[in-house]
């Protein structure tokens, strides 16, 4: 064996790892365990005054919209305005544009629009990936399509993936920055 070559852990060395971090994991799912329970003891706890308010929003909001279908003829000019910092009034809304027959649309636009056909109608052709990773080898090469990145990566993954989910959560979490 080179000197310079660190030794190669063998099995033992990778279960006495591998039991060190499902006990850190252990921990770390007892704490978040505790941090939910503290979340949800909170929420209990306002549950009622958040509801309250909300009936008072939701009244206040009713009261706000009848008060201004009623008085429609008081915003013809300016439509809206500024009162209390909530901007109150009348807009045109855009509109929602519905196609019936897609291809019967495209069929009219092609006759009516030629010279503008390629600014109306979206043409998209796309392999499908999944039905593409189906295919034999020897066919895949025909298409010019190759698998990449297939190697054997190191697999460190617990059977609960919810706390896993968790942690991803955490380590993104730009207040627990400093951890990292």
């Amino acid at each position: 064996m080179n000197a310079q070559t660190a030794p190669v852990p063998r099995m033992y060395e990778i279960e006495v790892l591998t039991r060190e971090f499902a006990q850190t994991r252990d921990i770390l799912a007892t704490r978040l365990q505790d941090l939910r329970d503290e979340q949800e003891a909170a929420k209990r706890r306002r549950m009622k005054q958040i509801r309250f308010a909300l009936a008072r929003f939701t009244a206040a909001h009713d009261a706000l919209k009848n008060a201004l279908q009623d008085s429609a003829d008081i915003f013809q000019s300016p439509k809206t305005r500024m009162l209390h910092g909530i901007k109150v009034g009348f807009m045109k809304q855009r509109g929602k544009l519905e196609i019936d027959n897609n291809d019967q649309v495209v069929k009219l636009i092609r006759k009516h629009f030629t010279e503008q056909f390629d600014a109306l109608v979206k043409t998209t052709y796309t392999p499908v990936r999944p039905a593409l990773q189906n295919l034999p080898a020897v066919d895949m090469k025909r298409l010019g399509v190759r698998i990449t990145d297939d190697v054997d990566a190191v697999v460190i993954k617990a059977a609960d993936s919810e706390l896993d989910k968790l942690i991803d959560a955490l380590l993104n979490d730009p207040e627990l920055e400093e951890v990292r």
